[in-house]
């Protein structure tokens, strides 16, 4: 034990032994001294050990943890949730396995979460509650605040209770805007609930999902400070001033989801867990946080069979913008909707679920991201405590119907009712179960998915899925070749036996590992013909998982677009099943366990723009979506064809266009295939812009062929040598490095210079600027942030040309960062992950630049390498 935290006087100061996460139950043995934790995994413990330390910093600690009372077993067969056993306790239940994950065989018993040492004074401060509330088209807002405080002591404590509110006006430096302090006394041992008076803001910086504004974090600290002792407890969080409503949509039937009034159209993914060995930390939370920001997602669901995920994982979600769906510990498999039928009664401990219930919320309430709480996945709790839940997660009056537009009258009546900071939350809606009330059918019938290869035109047709908002619809997942040998042994090297059918489809038959690792195939006998076939039989792994990433870039990008393209008018939202996996498995993934990204990451990246062109693979009309709250005006579409020649047949712009806000609009028919001697492959460049200053506002890239036909020319083509000119940048300080790569298609052109072919990306930045070469706010002000922490001094530049003689597209590009190394056994892994990219897996037609940025960390000694591959470059270049 630290001798600064032995007690000064054992009257005055007390320290507190803390765990937030025991799986199942435990006796903590400290010093000779037996402290029982009770069971439930989400639920936190706090042990007053003040008395029982030894004076002289010398302590004694064991802690005996016990497993989960019902670890079940796993029949033959598998199945979600094993044999559901696990359900009778309040655990996470994933642990038995499930379609897209292995069983855990200790069931993750242990010390879990965050384990801790606090001291305070005689008086403790737990769990703030902190609210927003708006007034008059959001220009005034009060912040309410309301805290429990303990008298640990055995006189009555006067105190001063303080609130300050600071706003970070630049790279930390902090604005103080308000401060308050109040007088008050505690009796001894009593334990109190106090509220400030509400503080006043007049127009707060609002936070805002990824996609729409800027992220405000206020940072509120509340102390106490006890007449004769000084300060006795400290509490401080970010806190942003929003408000979220959703409900039910009358024209889509959907559940529609605003934010400070603003509708959202959400896409985003449905999430497990970082690790399902729960070996979490703040790095890789933020890692993964990231990425989803960088797909330009604006929600995360956190599913029923995982976690309460914990405050690390809410604090990015805060910081980048990601709404949160958060579940209970409830699901159809395991609580009475499996195969075999499962137990409906959830948990045998039904106050010992709510305990923990109330004890997640209370931990986790204060985030601006949190949006929603769900009773379970794809079931509902049982009625008890679904009955308790809806009434301890009611609304408070101001929440139920508001929309920040109240008169004076109707302000002043409502903030002189009780404080909503008073409630166990007040401002959240609760929703019963993942597939009820706006969800799915809203019924509960299973009426999400489907989790399977789709046609990729089959995603904007109408008939497609009938309800306003999917919560679970999923597809492939296959990662890169690099990773199947890092986590795989030879054996599992070996790709699908591709089986030909009498009904014309073909069966991939995977080796026992991938089975076990739970591979999707890509094809869907009697449905969808095999998509990586339609690019010619692989030949090895790493011609296998090329094509792969070439499918998921497709598959994914479609399913987002064709979404969007119906965009309010018949959805009001879609959640991908799912966005990772939390260990080494191959379905249903934009990044694998080891942090590199798969090219369905890109595809969603391009789709989920908050402006975005896009061809609708049903019609082949050309689209634009403004998800935005501003209309575009004067802006024009360029719409080119190339073929495998390098030849541009088809050249289309359409002007002077005007995007209504929140639309998605039909612009024109793409006309290339109806034209005379259409070619069976070829590639579509389509670009929005600004006609004031070419600024391009989107730019989306396509591989297509003919209806009825495949993409098997494209195999000839990887033997076209493209030339590319590479200029790099080279930013580090110390281990943290940024790179800048220009790359430019060198080969002849056949038309005149185009102003676009520079990709001058735009974004609006507060003043309204626009700032090149960056393809979001959020992508921009990470990279900005990044570039002020290096030395101009480390800076370094290199220009690295590849010589080719063909003309052409230079297709499917990617990067990737190595540790440098003379030698390198077979199948050792020499990537540096993570690398977090502007863009990846892009291509160039003749005469176009593009600049992709990179931002990663090396361990000490190491020498970052940057290699290039593409469809047209598989030998691995080393550009840097």
């Amino acid at each position: 034990m630290d001798d600064r935290l032995r007690p000064r006087n054992a009257v005055n100061q007390h320290v507190d032994l803390n765990f937030r996460g025991i799986n199942y139950s435990a006796e903590v043995y400290l010093n000779g001294y037996k402290k029982v934790l009770g069971k439930g995994m989400f639920r936190r413990h706090s042990l007053d050990v003040t008395d029982i330390l030894s004076p002289n910093g010398q302590n004694l600690l064991a802690v005996i943890v016990h497993p989960p009372d019902h670890p079940g077993k796993i029949p033959s067969s598998g199945g979600q949730g094993g044999d559901h056993e696990i359900g009778k306790d309040v655990a996470a239940q994933y642990v038995e396995g499930w379609d897209w994950m292995t069983p855990i065989r200790d069931r993750n018993t242990g010390i879990w979460d965050e384990v801790s040492l606090s001291t305070t004074g005689p008086v403790k401060i737990m769990d703030p509650h902190l609210v927003s509330s708006f007034f008059d088209d959001y220009k005034r807002a009060y912040l309410h605040a309301t805290v429990e405080l303990e008298n640990r002591s055995g006189w009555v404590a006067e105190c001063s209770l303080s609130i300050q509110v600071e706003t970070e006006v630049e790279d930390n430096i902090c604005l103080v805007e308000h401060l308050q302090t109040q007088q008050l006394s505690i009796p001894p041992g009593a334990r109190v609930q106090y509220s400030f008076p509400e503080i006043f803001f007049y127009k707060p910086n609002l936070w805002w999902p990824n996609g729409m504004g800027k992220q405000s974090l206020y940072n509120v600290t509340i102390d106490v400070d006890v007449k004769g002792y000084g300060e006795s407890d400290m509490w401080n969080h970010l806190f942003g001033f929003r408000k979220i409503e959703n409900y039910i949509d009358s024209a889509t039937g959907g559940r529609l989801f605003k934010v400070n009034g603003e509708p959202v159209f959400i896409r985003g993914g449905n999430w497990i867990l970082s690790d399902g060995l729960l070996r979490l930390s703040k790095k890789r939370y933020q890692t993964d946080i990231k990425f989803h920001a960088d797909m330009n997602f604006n929600m995360m669901r956190c599913w029923g069979g995982g976690l309460a995920e914990r405050p690390e994982f809410y604090h990015y979600c805060d910081v980048y913008g990601l709404l949160v769906w958060q579940e209970f510990w409830i699901t159809g498999d395991v609580d009475g909707r499996g195969d075999p039928i499962s137990n409906p009664n959830g948990p045998l401990d039904h106050d010992l679920f709510m305990l923990c219930a109330r004890d997640t919320v209370k931990l986790l309430r204060n985030h601006a991201s949190l949006a929603l709480w769900v009773g379970g996945n794809e079931q509902t709790p049982p009625d008890d405590i679904n009955a308790a839940l809806k009434h301890d997660l009611r609304l408070h009056p101001q929440f139920e119907n508001g929309n920040g537009n109240f008169s004076l009258m109707e302000e002043n009546s409502l903030m002189s009712g009780a404080d909503p900071s008073q409630y166990l939350d007040g401002t959240r809606v609760y929703v019963q179960g993942s597939m009820w009330d706006g969800f799915a059918d809203g019924k509960g019938n299973f009426t999400d998915g489907p989790y399977e290869i789709q046609n990729p035109e089959d995603f904007f047709k109408d008939n497609y899925y009938k309800y306003g908002f999917n919560p679970e619809v999923g597809s492939v997942g296959m990662p890169v070749a690099a990773t199947v040998r890092a986590t795989m042994p030879k054996e599992g090297w070996k790709i699908p036996v591709f089986k030909k059918l009498d009904s014309g489809y073909v069966e991939e038959v995977p080796n026992p590992i991938w089975e076990y690792h739970k591979y999707i195939p890509y094809s869907k006998p009697g449905l969808v013909h095999d998509q990586i076939l339609q690019y010619g039989t692989p030949n090895d792994l790493d011609d296998f998982c090329l094509k792969a990433q070439l499918v998921n870039y497709v598959q994914y990008r479609a399913l987002l677009e064709g979404w969007t393209s119906h965009m309010w008018s018949k959805f009001t939202g879609v959640l991908i099943w799912k966005t990772q996996n939390p260990w080494t498995g191959m379905r249903g993934q934009f990044y694998d366990h080891l942090l590199n990204q798969t090219g369905g990451f890109y595809g969603c990246r391009s789709a989920a723009e908050p402006v975005h062109v896009q061809l609708n693979l049903a019609t082949y009309c050309l689209e634009v979506v403004n998800t935005t709250s501003e209309q575009l005006s004067d802006v024009a579409i360029e719409a080119t064809v190339w073929d495998l020649e390098g030849i541009c047949p088809y050249y289309n712009v359409h002007e002077r266009l005007t995007i209504p806000p929140k639309k998605t609009l039909t612009i024109a028919a793409m006309k290339y295939p109806e034209s005379e001697n259409p070619k069976p492959v070829y590639f579509l460049l389509l670009k929005l812009y600004r006609m004031s200053d070419y600024g391009i506002l989107s730019r989306n890239f396509y591989w297509l062929h003919l209806p009825g036909g495949d993409y098997k020319l494209l195999e000839p083509y990887r033997m076209k040598k493209i030339p590319l000119k590479i200029t790099s940048k080279v930013s580090s300080q110390g281990n943290a490095f940024e790179v800048v790569m220009k790359v430019e298609n060198t080969s002849k052109k056949p038309n005149l210079e185009n102003q676009l072919d520079k990709n001058s990306f735009c974004h609006k930045d507060v003043n309204g600027d626009c700032d090149d070469n960056t393809h979001n706010n959020q992508q921009a002000s990470f990279f900005q942030k990044i570039n002020r922490c290096f030395s101009r001094e480390s800076n370094s530049s290199r220009v690295v040309e590849i010589n080719g003689a063909d003309v052409g597209v230079a297709f499917f590009l990617h990067f990737s960062v190595h540790a440098s190394k003379k030698e390198s056994k077979e199948g050792e892994d020499t990537r540096i992950l993570p690398v977090h990219y502007s863009d990846n897996y892009f291509s160039l037609v003749p005469g176009e630049i593009m600049s992709i940025k990179m931002a990663f960390e090396v361990s000490p000694g190491v020498t970052p390498r940057i290699r290039l591959n593409g469809w047209n470059y598989d030998d691995d270049l080393t550009v840097l």
